[in-house]
């Protein structure tokens, strides 16, 4: 918008200027043909006078001392001989009719004054190209400082329009510094009186919708919350009730039962992480070392998950990752990482890694995802063509806390170096 508002200025400033200018050539030229033919009737007034004393039936031009002239003249008789001629007029007679006044001829505007007690007519011309070429100077004298001018006039338009618009810039900043995380009120500091109903409305907005989002994340964590327990208790009954039932279908219905309640404790832990997530825990002032904490959620996961075994850490020593991140959210988004590499692989490993300066990569085999259904991925409980369990939250869980912490996640199918796979790249955020 600022570069547009600039050269529309700077275009309408301009051609006010070249009408103002043109205008002003205008009225110029027409002072200018007002003077010289003024002068042009005053010296053939003047110079008639003179020209009677002489002797009119010589042409005395030849014995004049020749100098550039601007104003010709021939004195003539009625009968429309030269009698008189000045050096630089022509030999033959001017074209204008013997008629006192003014004419006009393709070359010259002649006043012809007329001596009626002598029968004598004087014409005094004047060159056109004298009166164009005056009228070339005195615009160009006009134009010149309009051309110099312009570029100044660029720069202090775009310095008024910069200074105007920086409001306008500060608080678009502001604006665009909210999101699900930051949903503070304005502060734009000085602002102009136009701009404070446009906070107030935006205030207002996000005052709504501090309150709508506080209310969803309230009810999401409170009913995870207060689920866990009826669900645990449940969960246990169903399997002590599996120990006193014999085989037969009511042992199968309850097998199913307790799938089924294992999936509703595991959904509704991933709704207690996404509210979590939703509230903003990715940020951190403090700078912590997270290659220690990638170990400890590998090893928390080799002890408490069956299939442990099929995790490998490609431990990188004495390497560091240092980062002002939140430890719980990076946990929790790695977490996820591995849940979903365990649950949807082909059973094989499960390969963490670690490349500095800054990237921690989780490989899985499987099938190869297609890239139009990839990036789909990262959408709540969007699944991909599995059979494992899962609640769909997992990658959405863990983008919303990498877009927190300022990193970046990657999904690659193949994934680097193999023909199937998938993999999981989360890039910190200095490294982007």
């Amino acid at each position: 918008m600022t570069r547009r508002l600039i050269l529309w200025l700077t275009a309408a400033t301009i051609l006010y200027w070249l009408a103002a200018a043109g205008f002003g050539v205008h009225v110029m030229r027409g002072e200018f043909d007002e003077v010289f033919d003024t002068t042009l009737q005053e010296t053939a007034q003047r110079l008639l006078p003179l020209l009677n004393t002489a002797n009119v039936e010589r042409d005395d031009s030849l014995n004049l001392p020749h100098r550039e002239e601007y104003l010709t003249y021939q004195l003539r008789t009625g009968d429309g001989r030269v009698l008189l001629r000045s050096h630089d007029a022509p030999a033959a007679a001017f074209t204008a009719p013997l008629e006192p006044g003014f004419h006009d001829t393709p070359n010259y505007r002649i006043y012809t004054e007329a001596d009626t007690a002598q029968g004598l007519f004087l014409q005094v011309a004047d060159p056109l190209d004298h009166r164009r070429e005056a009228a070339a100077e005195g615009s160009f004298t006009l134009i010149l400082p309009m051309l110099l001018l312009a570029p100044l006039s660029i720069i202090a338009i775009w310095f008024i329009v910069w200074r105007a618009l920086a409001p306008i810039a500060v608080l678009r900043d502001e604006i665009g510094r909210r999101d699900g995380t930051n949903l503070a009120a304005l502060a734009p500091g000085k602002i102009p009186p136009e701009l404070k109903g446009i906070v107030a409305s935006v205030d207002r907005l996000l005052e709504r919708l501090r309150a709508a989002l506080a209310a969803e994340r309230e009810f999401a964590a409170n009913s995870a919350h207060e689920l866990r327990t009826p669900i645990a208790g449940a969960l246990a009954q169903t399997q002590r009730l599996l120990a006193e039932l014999p085989e037969g279908s009511a042992r199968k219905r309850a097998f199913q039962i307790e799938a089924s309640l294992s999936a509703l404790g595991r959904l509704a832990e991933k709704l207690l992480q996404l509210a979590r997530a939703e509230a903003g825990i990715g940020s951190s002032a403090d700078e912590v070392d997270l290659l220690p904490v990638v170990r400890l959620v590998v090893s928390d996961f080799q002890r408490s998950q069956p299939s442990s075994g099929r995790l490998h850490l490609a431990d990188s020593g004495g390497a560091e990752l240092i980062c002002r991140v939140d430890v719980d959210a990076f946990a929790m988004a790695l977490r996820n990482l591995i849940e979903n590499a365990l649950l949807h692989g082909d059973g094989g490993e499960v390969r963490i890694s670690f490349a500095p300066p800054g990237t921690i990569s989780v490989v899985n085999g499987g099938k190869i995802v297609p890239a139009h259904k990839l990036q789909g991925l990262r959408q709540r409980f969007k699944r991909g063509e599995t059979t494992g369990d899962g609640s769909g939250l997992g990658l959405a869980i863990a983008e919303m806390l990498v877009r927190q912490m300022g990193w970046r996640l990657e999904l690659l199918s193949p994934a680097s170096g193999r023909r199937d796979g998938f993999e999981a790249r989360l890039i910190v955020g200095k490294n982007l």
